[in-house]
């Protein structure tokens, strides 16, 4: 059994962008709890998904078990790490801007050690070296536990690189450092077998490849003694999960964690339509604190996109295991992933998706103008002919139909008391807490007497189509 360490750190700074071409992105940059090392300070920031915040968990662990410390103070930083993505390009031209941005405490620090780690790093390879000369190290998602002996050789002024991509690694021996506070991301899994014609995940995190279940479920009993509230089980497609020693397949292992405490909230993220299975939806539906929630992207609403983009379902089978979920779970919130403007995309397509968007009735919705991604399929076998005006006039009407939907079902929460998980303050208000449901729906609510972490009863008094407004109730 692996020895956990109880070492935590705060994201301090975040920040969701949406570019005007509908391209999203989230980055962060984080306060480690204090550690000290004789080998030099370290400054990590994290962009993309959550699979990446785990990733940078597991990266501050390698270091601090190396003899490196961490800080948030960017000017005392010897080695300076960004953790990026490459889903989409507005992703990586961030981080070629931040590259930028760095530049000056290089002129000051000659010796400071820059590196670009994860997607972005596995896609590029040693052309990131070329393209930018402040790069001192590459490191894909599958080779951190190099990171100190690639720093080490960065020290004495070589370009260093690790881009392997394994058929093993989990990292399941190793303990993450985690963000202080009520929840934490579990990664399960690694790596992506499904080959969707848009997506370069399976070629910057490899195959995929599933943590032995006994190292999970020991992680989340350590989490639930330290307090946490809440864990999301994470991977790329988390259905595919199967434990090659024992069998236990995906709707077993959630059965099995959500025992470990029945009063801590069990989340996951993400799942792929074709693989949800009915004994899944049978679990979430039988256990009390499996959240009922589910993302499952669906990424079109037309069978022929859909195949085009190699997803292996139909709207048909898709909108079957919608009607299968709603028939078990009926209180089950749902959202998805929709990517508009895909090669060869016709206005009736388009209107398919709409009305899918109708059909499902998600409670929101992530939406992008597609961003051909350089050596996936559709790069190499399809035209990205779909003018950018006409990408984000159909962007623009699925986001305006997402919106109008929420806030359908938002003022249907109106008049109903929920159990509130306190997460921290309002974004707008430090008068008010946020919090949210079981079903993942925001709430924000006058303070009181309570926590972060405490789990409170809310009538709910107003809505938008983003946040639910309420009012304790006291038990």
């Amino acid at each position: 059994m692996p020895e956990f360490a109880q070492h935590t750190f705060d994201i301090v700074v975040g920040s969701r962008e949406v570019s005007a071409d509908g391209q999203e992105t989230f980055a962060a940059i984080s306060k480690r709890s204090e550690q000290h090392g004789p080998k030099g300070k370290v400054y990590i920031e994290t962009y993309g998904c959550q699979m990446n915040f785990s990733d940078s968990e597991i990266i501050t662990s390698i270091l601090h078990r190396d003899g490196y410390s961490t800080t948030d103070r960017i000017e005392e930083a010897d080695v300076i790490l960004l953790n990026t993505c490459a889903i989409r390009e507005h992703a990586e031209l961030k981080i070629h801007h931040r590259l930028s941005s760095l530049k000056p405490y290089k002129r000051r620090n000659p010796k400071l050690v820059v590196g670009v780690l994860g997607c972005m790093a596995e896609r590029m390879k040693t052309k990131l070296f070329e393209e930018e000369k402040i790069v001192d190290l590459i490191v894909g998602p599958d080779a951190y536990r190099s990171l100190p002996h690639l720093i080490s050789l960065a020290e004495t002024g070589q370009k260093a690189a690790n881009v392997f991509l394994s058929l093993e690694e989990t990292y399941a021996d190793i303990t993450p450092v985690r963000r202080a506070g009520i929840s934490a991301f579990v990664s399960i899994m690694r790596g992506c077998d499904n080959m969707c014609s848009f997506c370069v995940v399976p070629f910057t995190r490899g195959r995929e490849r599933s943590r032995p279940v006994g190292s999970i479920l020991d992680e989340i009993k350590l989490l639930s003694d330290e307090g946490f509230k809440e864990v999301t089980l994470l991977g790329q497609n988390v259905n595919s999960y199967r434990d090659t020693e024992s069998g236990v397949d995906f709707a077993e292992l959630m059965y099995r964690v959500s025992l470990i405490n029945p009063q801590m909230r069990i989340r996951f993220t993400t799942s792929h339509p074709k693989d949800i299975s009915e004994d899944l939806i049978q679990v979430i539906a039988e256990r009390p604190n499996i959240c009922k929630f589910i993302h499952l992207p669906v990424q079109s609403g037309a069978t022929t996109v859909l195949a085009r983009m190699n997803r292996n379902h139909t709207r048909e089978d898709y909108l079957s295991k919608i009607e299968m979920i709603r028939k078990k779970i009926p209180e089950c919130s749902l959202s998805t992933d929709i990517i508009t403007g895909f090669c060869d995309e016709t206005e009736e397509e388009h209107q398919q998706t709409l009305s899918l968007l109708q059909e499902v009735r998600y409670d929101y919705a992530f939406t992008f103008i597609y961003s051909e991604r350089p050596n996936t399929p559709a790069a190499k076998k399809m035209v990205d002919n779909v003018p950018l005006a006409v990408k984000q006039r159909r962007l623009a009407e699925i986001v305006a139909l997402q919106q109008s939907i929420s806030l359908e079902l938002y003022q249907q929460s109106i008049g109903k008391v929920y159990e509130v998980l306190i997460e921290g303050d309002s974004k707008r208000s430090a008068q008010h807490w946020m919090g949210r449901t079981d079903s993942n729906r925001v709430v924000v609510f006058p303070k009181g007497s309570e926590s972060v972490g405490d789990m409170v009863q809310v009538k709910i008094v107003g809505a938008t189509s983003a946040t639910l407004f309420g009012e304790r109730i006291q038990s």
